[in-house]
């Protein structure tokens, strides 16, 4: 199963928009959001996707609480199963535990992928491209057995990771 996976769109709607498209266009069957959305227009692109998705609070996420029910808006951290596999969304990297299978976050800013004792840590980056002149976003490609993480700088394909799955029990 293919996941788009994006964060810290802030004020950029076209970027968020042009990245859920690009999703859509490479066969993501999910979306997670790891929070600061910060705009009800990005929400709305995220439902209006038509791909089932996901979104957790950012720090810079306050206004967004009066759409709670209208959009899928989690609290963090936030624990889910989608393709077989547990996950744990969060937007603020304080909840670094590997009590999932795939812990995703956001806020830093900055792109990292690190496979630990059988748990995939993924930041996709910033959509804003604030920090850099880079909007970014990451594929995670969801297997049996593996991981196949592919991350893009404006919509590019820029470095490929693949992980063995760790099937405890």
């Amino acid at each position: 199963m293919k996941i788009g996976i994006l964060s810290d769109t802030h004020s950029k709607i076209k970027e968020a928009k042009d990245t859920l498209d690009f999703f859509a266009s490479n066969g993501a069957e999910f979306i997670i959001h790891a929070g600061d959305i910060c705009h009800y227009e990005t929400l709305q692109a995220l439902k209006d996707c038509g791909i089932r998705y996901v979104a957790v609070y950012g720090n810079n996420d306050a206004r967004l609480v009066e759409y709670h029910h209208e959009f899928n808006l989690v609290k963090e951290p936030d624990y889910f199963k989608v393709a077989g596999t547990k996950f744990k969304l969060m937007h603020l990297p304080f909840y670094m535990s590997a009590d999932a299978e795939v812990v995703v976050y956001g806020h830093t800013h900055q792109f990292a992928c690190e496979f630990t004792n059988g748990t995939l840590f993924l930041n996709s980056g910033e959509v804003c491209a604030r920090n850099k002149p880079l909007s970014e976003c990451v594929i995670l490609d969801v297997s049996e057995s593996r991981f196949d993480v592919t991350y893009f700088g404006d919509l590019i394909e820029l470095k490929k990771f693949s992980y063995e799955r760790v099937k405890n029990g």
